[in-house]
């Protein structure tokens, strides 16, 4: 019998179970399918940005892709972990825990744009189950557009 069969979630952990672990732990964090998707699509028009990075130096957060000299920041957010309106199901087992880690991620977020918009970028947000074309044309026109207002090429 393996030790983690006997595995018990300790009072206050984040997982229910050792198998519950490992699934949480899998994963990704960048990469993603949409995100890879997405980046696949704005490099095909001729769009160059900077994948998983900071937009700020001093602030400790990473964009999904960011575009530096249009100053665009640009976020994939997963329906389950960014509290997505039409997906977000929460979940039966420590819900308290993730209810609230979910909670503290969308004040993040919040407070990410904020500081983004005060040093000047312009914060672009997706949700993980929006179309992959659309999101990518947006994308495009925007930095674009960003580009020719500011006479940046």
């Amino acid at each position: 019998m393996s030790s983690e069969a006997n595995w018990a979630a300790p009072e206050g952990s984040w997982a229910s179970s050792a198998a519950r672990r490992r699934n949480m732990q899998a994963i990704r964090s960048r990469d993603t399918k949409p995100e890879w998707l997405i980046r696949r699509l704005v490099h095909a028009q001729g769009l160059r940005y900077r994948v998983s990075a900071r937009p700020i130096p001093d602030l400790r957060r990473t964009a999904d892709l960011v575009f530096r000299p249009a100053k665009v920041a640009v976020f994939i957010d997963g329906c389950y972990w960014h509290g997505c309106p039409e997906h977000y199901v929460p979940p039966r087992t420590n819900s308290g825990y993730w209810s609230e880690k979910v909670l503290r991620n969308v004040k993040r977020d919040r407070d990410t744009d904020q500081k983004l918009s005060e040093a000047g970028w312009l914060v672009l947000r997706f949700w993980e189950h929006e179309q992959s074309e659309a999101c990518a044309d947006k994308i495009a026109a925007t930095v674009l557009a960003r580009r020719s207002g500011s006479g940046i090429h």
